[in-house]
């Protein structure tokens, strides 16, 4: 009996190991391509618009296809749309690698897109239908927001690194590997669970209209972050997408078997880890951005020395996200999350406070420890409340919700402080004619990083009003009572 116990529980952490190694894979892809595009332009003949869209399609298929992802994991099996996602992600990633013109890189990073967009859900909803909630499930979630949050850090590095030494094509291959494996281990260690509907009926005509206004919705913030929000296409863009999430909400309302149960939103919890979320990702998205230019473009840092620089603010992520799981049992949510993000503030100033001949231990290491900090005590918490009190049969559609509201919340972020950071540096020219660029560039980001300050305050006042306050009992909850294991037990 202690045998099957302790077996038992290993393969539970085995599963949550397996789950978080995909999703540190998708996360990694987003932030690892930046560094590479200038090699992958010169080696493709890339034009200077078509370049974008190598970051572009990704993030218009996978932010646009999460919800649907987490939906279909619901309805049709997690382990199954976890396992389709990883196989179609590791295929686009070989395909990525040996592209041979700009068309084929753009098409294969959209199917990337789609595969990090059915696995990422599928994964959080094994993770949290594994763990009951409590204690075990926050330490699990902690395991998880160090990938998620440290993913993008640790893809700055990793991007440097192989672009350097090994050639561009190797950002994609290293996925091989991973994904094999992954596949290989998955059959073994998870069993098929699906959500306890009663049904197993596709809400086509929300699919669509939802599906379709996030894709317009990225694709218009995208556009209108290289055009200027005058542009007439990224404006189009945002209007009838906005039209189409309408649309999503009213046939959501009606329908018999909604993709998305509008009364997941009766949760308050939810609701608040969702709102909040918007300001993390915001958070997370732009302060990697400005960071990576301002140390290659001010600084005069090349591509492996900024990778090195974020090893710091990776290290910070991962030990403060082990301690917010632990603090976050302790005392809620709402305590945590409010401090995690605003240390994100804190380190915002800093960094906008940095000298023009900034000095890496004195100027930038203080802002990168703080906000590695703020940022795992801010992935940690806003995930245990975005899926505390969910039922098991809405986990993957939850899961779908807070990586969606994420990605919309960091195109968000990036759009405001690209925009941001590109008005100012031009009127700083045009007010100091003969300035340098780096100077032009350095007032840019400064004015950019105290706008993330603004959105990380409002989001910690979001959370400290209307997330999840401290539990009354340190006792451990009881597991509910319909939910399923994914691991599965031992013969």
């Amino acid at each position: 009996m202690t045998h099957s116990i302790i077996s038992t529980d290993r393969k539970r952490w085995a599963v949550l190991a397996v789950t978080v190694v995909a999703q540190f894979m998708v996360i990694l892809d987003v932030a690892v391509v930046n560094v590479a595009l200038p090699a992958i332009g010169r080696d493709l003949r890339f034009s200077q618009a078509g370049l974008q869209w190598v970051v572009t399609a990704y993030a218009i298929l996978f932010g646009g296809t999460l919800l649907l992802g987490g939906r279909l994991a619901d309805l049709f099996g997690r382990r199954r749309l976890f396992v389709s996602g990883v196989a179609l992600f590791t295929i686009a990633s070989l395909l990525s690698g040996i592209a041979w013109s700009e068309s084929a890189l753009i098409a294969f990073r959209a199917l990337q897109g789609l595969g990090g967009a059915l696995l990422a859900p599928a994964a959080l909803s094994i993770v949290v239908t594994t763990f009951a909630e409590g204690r075990e499930r926050n330490l699990a979630l902690g395991i998880w927001g160090a990938a998620s949050g440290g993913g993008g850090a640790a893809g700055v590095l990793l991007g440097g690194v192989l672009t350097n030494y090994a050639g561009w094509s190797w950002i994609f291959f290293v996925n091989l590997p991973i994904g094999a494996a992954v596949i290989a281990l998955a059959p073994w260690l998870l069993r098929e669970t699906r959500a306890e509907l009663g049904h197993r009926h596709l809400d086509v005509a929300g699919a669509t209209t939802v599906t379709g206004g996030l894709m317009l919705l990225v694709y218009g913030i995208t556009r209108a972050t290289e055009r200027g929000w005058g542009d007439a296409s990224a404006l189009a863009s945002i209007a009838v997408a906005g039209a189409l999430v309408g649309a999503f909400l009213a046939i959501e309302h009606r329908s018999p078997a909604p993709l998305l149960p509008l009364r997941v939103f009766r949760l308050r919890s939810l609701a608040a880890a969702n709102a909040t979320m918007l300001a993390v990702g915001a958070v997370a998205f732009g302060e990697f951005f400005l960071m990576t230019l301002y140390l290659q473009e001010v600084l005069g840092y090349s591509a492996i020395e900024t990778g090195l620089a974020f090893v710091a603010i990776t290290a910070a992520i991962a030990i403060s996200s082990n301690l917010g799981q632990a603090l976050t049992t302790r005392l809620g949510p709402r305590a945590v999350l409010s401090a995690g993000l605003t240390a994100c503030a804190a380190a915002a100033v800093l960094y906008a406070r940095m000298p023009l001949e900034a000095h890496y231990a004195q100027d930038v290491l203080p802002g990168l420890v703080i906000g590695g900090i703020g940022l795992g005590l801010s992935f940690v918490p806003v995930t245990i409340a975005a899926m505390s009190g969910v039922a098991p049969a809405d986990a993957g559609v939850a899961s779908g919700l807070i990586n969606t509201s994420r990605q919309v919340g960091g195109s968000l972020g990036l759009a405001a402080v690209t925009t941001v950071a590109a008005t100012v540096s031009s009127d700083f020219v045009q007010a100091h004619p003969g300035v340098g660029r780096a100077a032009a560039l350095s007032q840019g980001f400064s004015t950019g990083f105290y706008v993330l300050a603004a959105i990380a305050l409002a989001g910690a006042g979001v959370a400290a009003l209307f997330a999840a306050p401290a539990p009354r009992t340190q006792a451990e909850p009881e597991p509910a009572p319909e939910a399923e294991p994914a691991w599965e037990e031992a013969a």
